[in-house]
C-alpha cells in the first residue's frame, strides 16, 4: 500500500469519527476551510523548489546534539523532511514510511532528517513512537522553515478550534506564535542545490519516498 493511500484510509477514518479519535462532524468543515486558505494563498509555489540553493541550518535533534546540514552534506546527499509534530497522524504515518525505505536511502549514500518546531520532548517522543532510524530535529519558532518558505500562520477560527480540540501547539512547541510548516520534503545535492522539492498545502497529501530513489540514483551517476 502507498502512503497517499494509508494517508486516504486514515482520513476516511478519521472523518467517520472512528476510535479512537472519535471526531466531532463538525470540525471537518473547519479544517478544510483552512486547507482551502492556505492553498490559495499561493505561498507553496514561493517556497525553495529544485534547482534553488537550500538554506543551511544547524538544529539540535531529540538529544540535543546539533545537527549541521553542512557536514551532513559533506558526506552525501541530504533528505530533509518537515512535518508538523508528533501530534499529526499524518505525519507519523509520513515518517514511518520514510523509516521503511531508509536501508535503500542510506545504501544510495543519502542522509535524512525530519525537522518540526516541537520540543525535544516531543521529537523524543517521535523518533520513539515511529521507531525512526533517523535524527528528529527541533526547529524552534520555525525559523528554519520560514528560511524554506514553509512557516506560515495558524487562522484565528482554526487557533480556536485546536484550542477546543485540547491541541495545544504552545506547549506541544514551547512557542506563543501558532505557527507550522507547511509540509515538505527536499532531497538537497552535495553543492547545496535542491535537486527534488515536494511542497503541499494540504497536509493530507503526501508524496511517496519511493520517489525520491531515482533522484538520488541520478546523483550516484554524476
Amino acid at each position: 500500500m502507498s502512503l497517499q493511500d494509508k494517508l486516504d484510509a486514515f482520513k476516511a477514518d478519521f472523518k467517520a469519527g472512528k476510535p479512537p479519535y472519535n471526531a466531532p462532524p463538525e470540525i471537518h468543515p473547519i479544517m478544510e476551510r483552512a486547507t482551502a486558505e492556505l492553498i490559495a494563498s499561493g505561498q507553496a509555489a514561493r517556497a525553495i523548489n529544485a534547482g534553488e540553493r537550500a538554506p543551511q541550518f544547524r538544529l539540535n535533534d531529540q538529544d540535543g546534539n546539533e545537527v549541521s546540514s553542512e557536514e551532513l552534506l559533506a558526506k552525501g546527499p541530504l533528505i530533509v523532511t518537515f512535518y508538523r509534530g508528533v501530534w499529526c497522524p499524518y505525519c507519523n504515518l509520513e515518517l514511518q514510511a520514510i523509516n521503511e525505505v531508509l536501508p535503500q536511502l542510506k545504501a544510495l549514500g543519502a542522509s535524512v532528517v525530519a525537522i518540526s518546531p516541537q520540543t525535544a520532548v516531543n521529537s523524543r517522543k517521535s523518533v520513539r513512537t515511529n521507531e525512526l532510524g533517523f535524527p528528529v530535529l527541533s526547529d524552534v519558532r520555525n525559523d528554519t522553515a520560514a528560511a524554506f518558505g514553509l512557516r506560515f500562520n495558524l487562522p484565528d477560527y482554526l487557533i480556536e478550534l485546536y484550542k477546543n480540540l485540547k491541541n495545544d501547539l504552545p506547549a506541544f512547541n514551547g512557542d506563543a506564535s501558532w505557527t507550522l510548516p507547511m509540509p515538505a520534503r527536499y532531497v538537497i545535492g552535495q553543492n547545496g542545490v535542491v535537486l527534488y522539492a515536494e511542497v503541499n498545502p494540504d497536509y493530507t497529501h503526501r508524496p511517496d519516498p519511493s520517489e525520491m530513489l531515482p533522484v538520488l540514483e541520478k546523483t550516484r551517476d554524476i
